[in-house]
């Protein structure tokens, strides 16, 4: 009975596999090399937080992940899938914009800019994806949409338009628009960057209320009492190559690395 037990917990197919992995991630701008080799794996459920200086690549690698931007060497993994590419005859091909598009649909991302719909109301940007994409009934996408609209705070608001909203709130609903999808990652891109200092705690209180249903996210940011209090683990980057990571209550209160010791002593 208990050698059963000790073959069904070993099975290689319960292996938990990463929810991103990547290897030997490469990106350049004409002959400015953006990336220049990220390695690194993102678990099921975990928050991962970027931290650096602006320029250092974060929000290019996070546009990798997502195949907004191509890359120009190794290879990016979500949920076990080859993002971007297929792979034949061990050379990678491209693959088409339609199907690169469907591998998206999985991958909710949040940018620093809301980049609503300004001639739609909160509602209506929340169901546009759903069922223009994913083929929703307007019924189920308007009831989804307004159960997120009261998840992210926002009930009162399903008929206001982007103009009438504060950054907060059209951050808000931003958030909600991409979980409309029912993605299995969801990437912020410093979603509070753009926002006044008071309207930062109730985007990051979703984002924080998000973390604790288990969504798998990446978060490029410089709260670091966010990345301390949230963040399951904390990466810096600077120019182009992991420089430190690991726990982000260690990392922050006793970072290895000089370059990252630099960084913090300016952002804590």
């Amino acid at each position: 009975m208990s050698s059963q037990h000790t073959v069904e917990q070993t099975r290689p197919d319960q292996v938990r596999q990463p929810m991103v992995r990547a290897q030997n991630v490469r990106k350049s701008f004409g002959s400015v090399e953006v990336l220049k080799g990220i390695s690194l794996e993102v678990q099921p459920s975990e928050v991962m937080c970027l931290v650096g200086p602006s320029g250092s690549g974060k929000s290019t690698f996070l546009r990798c992940i997502n195949h907004l931007e191509a890359v120009n060497g190794g290879r990016l993994y979500v949920d076990g899938t080859l993002v971007g590419y297929e792979e034949r005859g061990g050379r990678l091909h491209e693959l088409h914009p339609r199907h690169a598009a469907a591998q998206r649909r999985d991958i909710g991302m949040v940018f620093q800019r809301f980049n609503l719909f300004p001639h739609m109301t909160a509602l209506g940007n929340i169901v546009e994806a759903p069922i223009r994409v994913r083929k929703e009934s307007k019924r189920s996408a308007v009831a989804n949409g307004r159960e997120l609209l009261e998840r992210v705070g926002l009930a009162a608001h399903e008929l206001s338009y982007p103009a009438q909203l504060s950054g907060g709130q059209q951050q808000r609903v931003a958030i909600a628009r991409a979980l409309a999808m029912r993605p299995k990652l969801m990437l912020f891109d410093e979603p509070t960057s753009a926002l006044d200092p008071e309207l930062v705690g109730e985007v990051l209180d979703v984002m924080r209320s998000l973390a604790e249903t288990g969504m798998t996210m990446i978060v490029v940011t410089h709260e670091m009492g966010f990345a301390r209090e949230v963040g399951d683990h904390l990466v810096f980057i600077d120019d182009g190559v992991v420089v430190e990571a690991g726990d982000p209550r260690s990392v922050l209160a006793d970072p290895q690395h000089e370059r990252t010791k630099s960084f913090l002593s300016k952002v804590l």
